[in-house]
C-alpha cells in the first residue's frame, strides 16, 4: 500500500462530503427531497449589510444555524430575532422539528436561551480560557 496525505483541492472535498451523505443516507433515509436547503437572509440599510444569518436545512428536515451576524451598531434593536424568527418560521412551514446552532460565551448564549434554545453540549477550553455552547430547539 503506498499512502500519502495530501491537502485536500475543493473537488476532493466535495467527493468526501457527497461520499459521507451518500453512506449517511444508506442508514437513515432523507426525509427531504432536495438534500440542502439554504436558509439565508440578510438585512440592509442604504444597500450594505447590516445584519444576516446562514442557516441550511439538510437531509431529514432538521435545521443548522451557522452564523448570526448583526453589526454592532445595530445591535440591540431586534435584527437578530427577527432574522432568527424568518428561519425558524420557514423551517417550520417545510416541516421542520429541530433546529440546532453552536455559540461561544463571548457571543449570543443568552440571547439563544430567551429565543427558545437549551444547551446540549458543552466544549471547554475552546478557544483557550472559553466555552462553545451547543444548543437545539424543538419546533412544535
Amino acid at each position: 500500500m503506498d499512502i500519502m496525505i495530501s491537502e485536500s483541492t475543493e473537488e476532493e472535498q466535495e467527493y468526501i462530503d457527497d461520499t459521507l451523505t451518500e453512506f449517511n443516507l444508506k442508514q437513515v433515509a432523507a426525509t427531504q427531497e432536495q438534500l440542502w436547503v439554504p436558509l439565508s437572509y440578510c438585512i440592509k440599510d442604504n444597500g450594505a449589510i447590516i445584519a444576516g444569518i446562514n442557516a441550511e436545512m439538510y437531509c431529514w428536515n432538521i435545521v443548522f444555524v451557522d452564523v448570526l451576524y448583526v453589526d454592532g451598531a445595530y445591535r440591540k434593536k431586534g435584527l437578530g430575532s427577527l432574522l432568527l424568527a424568518r428561519v425558524e418560521a420557514e423551517a417550520k412551514s417545510k416541516g421542520v422539528h429541530l433546529v440546532h446552532l453552536d455559540t461561544f460565551d463571548f457571543q449570543a448564549r443568552d440571547f439563544y436561551k430567551k429565543h427558545g434554545y437549551e444547551v446540549f453540549g458543552v466544549l471547554d477550553d475552546c478557544p483557550k480560557g472559553h466555552v462553545r455552547y451547543y444548543m437545539k430547539k424543538i419546533l412544535v
